[in-house]
């Protein structure tokens, strides 16, 4: 199959992660991966891999921006050219994109639902769903049948996949070496990775590690990622006194090396579909504090794998991350549970196994 994917950046990301993730196994399996980008921090690694790239201006979140009928204008002749069979897309503005692309050259349309949509009118009068909606999480599937009434017969549900292999196994030498990259002191690490968002919960975590560094003072907090709320978590661990005790980092095009520097992630997500990033924090063999919310509770096993708060609890944040760093061996051993848990459940190979198998259906009901 020729698959073209539609995204708006190939920064680091969640959407990017999977992107190169199920990427790499659909080429394994003997496929032609095109990817059309406005660009970005990953696409040299893309290349590396054999993905085929082009840039088009889909930098834009407005589903109404003269850049999708730009993006639409240069991709046509491309479907056309390169006999494209699937088109898929991963976002609101790519997904319009999909729809206008597919009326004029008919091959078949995937999106995948990475998260939780606002129901805004312009979404509920003009769908746009495609041939086949997958959905990372069951709770993503049930708040698309329940917030845009859509048939349940039209998703599918796919986990996003970890390559096993590349984060387990993180030698003590690699951890130290990373951690003196980032000049990280060499004392208990508590990170997240996500974008600076206020629905990912960063607030609540730095009022959990004023209450961490009460009782721990040479604990560290790592903050890796962009976005607006930058310049207000800054101040907020300022205003909280802590702020030589965090460190914010913009990005990595490594993940497994920005994990390798923790002892324990925290997701304290108000909202998550289902956590790429504590998945492969998981998968690398770290003790994991989340909310208990969306796609998390289906990844924690509070008291197995890790430990679930509520959301916006930043006392029970501090609570639980205290018990993890003062218990070495419940650390390591809730680690331990977690990469065999993602191991067994989000395999690479199950995804992409998963995606292939919707790919053709959407084709021979095309066909038919």
């Amino acid at each position: 199959m020729n698959i073209l994917f539609l995204v708006n950046h190939l920064n680091v990301g969640g959407i990017t992660s999977y992107i190169l993730t199920l990427g790499k196994g659909l080429k394994v399996k003997g496929h032609r991966v095109i990817v059309a980008s406005s660009g970005g921090a990953l696409m040299d690694k893309m290349l590396e891999l054999g993905f085929e790239c082009f840039v088009v201006p889909l930098d834009t979140k407005s589903e109404l921006s003269p850049k999708i009928l730009k993006s639409f204008l240069i991709l046509r002749k491309l479907i056309k050219e390169e006999n494209i069979d699937i088109i898929h897309s991963h976002s609101r503005t790519t997904q319009v994109l999909a729809a206008l692309l597919s009326r004029r050259t008919r091959p078949a349309r995937v999106f995948t639902c990475h998260g939780f949509f606002k129901p805004r009118l312009f979404r509920r009068l003009f769908p746009l769903w495609g041939d086949k909606i997958i959905a990372i999480s069951h709770q993503v599937d049930e708040h698309l049948v329940r917030d845009f009434a859509v048939s349940g017969e039209d998703i599918e549900v796919v986990h996003n996949g970890v390559d096993i292999k590349r984060f387990g196994n993180i030698e003590p030498e690699f951890r130290d070496q990373e951690r003196q990259k980032l000049r990280l002191r060499n004392s208990p690490v508590v990170g997240i990775v996500a974008r600076l968002s206020d629905v990912k919960g960063h607030v609540y975590l730095l009022g959990a590690m004023k209450s961490v560094l009460d009782k721990i003072p040479a604990a560290q907090l790592l903050i890796v990622g962009e976005g607006r709320m930058k310049d207000e978590l800054v101040k907020r661990a300022s205003e909280l006194g802590i702020d030589k005790s965090v460190y914010f980092v913009a990005h990595s095009e490594d993940t497994r090396k920005i994990l390798a520097a923790m002892d324990v992630f925290v997701m304290p997500s108000l909202q998550e579909g289902l956590g790429l990033a504590l998945m492969e924090a998981m998968a690398a063999g770290l003790a994991v504090v989340g909310s208990d919310i969306g796609g998390i509770k289906a990844l924690i096993k509070d008291g197995e794998n890790g430990l679930l708060v509520s959301p916006a609890d930043t006392e029970g944040l501090s609570k639980a991350i205290l018990e993890l760093l003062q218990d070495e061996e419940k650390r390591k051993r809730f680690g331990r549970e977690a990469a065999k848990f993602i191991a067994a459940n989000f395999s690479q190979e199950k995804m992409v196994n998963g995606t292939e198998r919707i790919y053709l259906e959407c084709l021979n009901k095309k066909a038919g």
